[in-house]
């Protein structure tokens, strides 16, 4: 695959750095990135067959692969069956573990998540379930920074996001924020398409520069439309 000579390392605080994973692109022929799979299990598997990931492929998940949809477990026991997938922990991963909210889970699925990242990097690139502050260092950054930030006027879809004043270094995949189609800006790549509320399912296949999506096979969850951001307007 394509590499970027001389990366630079992402500088984390040590709490966030105590939660990142760093790939070694030599060890994969492909990096894929998936957006939030939200408990859609016939999505996953139909856009893992679409991607024809090998065990030499990385498969790398910006998190919140649990709730709202049909069925949780089967998405957590398969991404934790995969040895070549790793997943950032997204606000929805948080609430389990805090105890805020509960869904129906094995206890090898909750302690995978409790086992998930915060951050997993690979070449110049960084995948965050969020987003990040944008001027702020990264060194700098929180996990609730990387895994919750949104908008920058109080984390909800009102005001200007954070990826439309982002800058940094480093190319930041993302979920978190439900879009219309995928969003493709210069340091910032949006793939959480709102599978389960309709809408479909994105991975981005880093090698290719190039979008893959399967279509939700139905609306599981619904959502206003002012809680889906058009990319057309960004």
């Amino acid at each position: 695959m394509s590499k970027t000579a001389e990366a630079a390392v992402p500088d984390f605080s040590k709490e966030v750095e105590d939660r990142h994973v760093r790939l070694d692109t030599d060890e994969y022929e492909k990096v894929y990135v998936v957006g939030d799979v939200h408990g859609c299990p016939k999505e996953l598997e139909a856009l893992l067959d679409k991607l024809s990931v090998s065990d030499d492929d990385a498969v790398v998940f910006v998190g919140d692969l649990i709730r709202k949809g049909p069925d949780t477990e089967a998405v957590v026991e398969t991404v934790r069956g995969m040895e070549n997938a790793v997943s950032v922990r997204g606000n929805n991963e948080q609430k389990i573990i805090d105890g805020k909210t509960e869904v129906d889970l094995s206890y090898e699925s909750r302690e995978f998540l409790r086992s998930l990242p915060v951050v997993v990097s690979w070449e110049d690139s960084i995948a965050v379930h969020g987003g990040v502050v944008p001027g702020k260092p990264l060194n700098r950054q929180t996990p609730t920074d990387l895994r919750e930030t949104r908008s920058l006027y109080g984390g909800g879809y009102d005001g200007t996001f954070w990826f439309e004043r982002y800058d940094g270094d480093f190319r930041v995949f993302f979920g978190h924020t439900v879009l219309d189609a995928p969003l493709d800006l210069e340091n910032a790549v949006g793939l959480d398409t709102g599978c389960v509320y309709g809408g479909s399912l994105t991975a981005y296949d880093c090698a290719e520069e190039d979008f893959v999506t399967v279509e939700a096979e139905k609306t599981y969850r619904a959502r206003s439309g002012h809680h889906i951001v058009s990319t057309r307007e960004v």
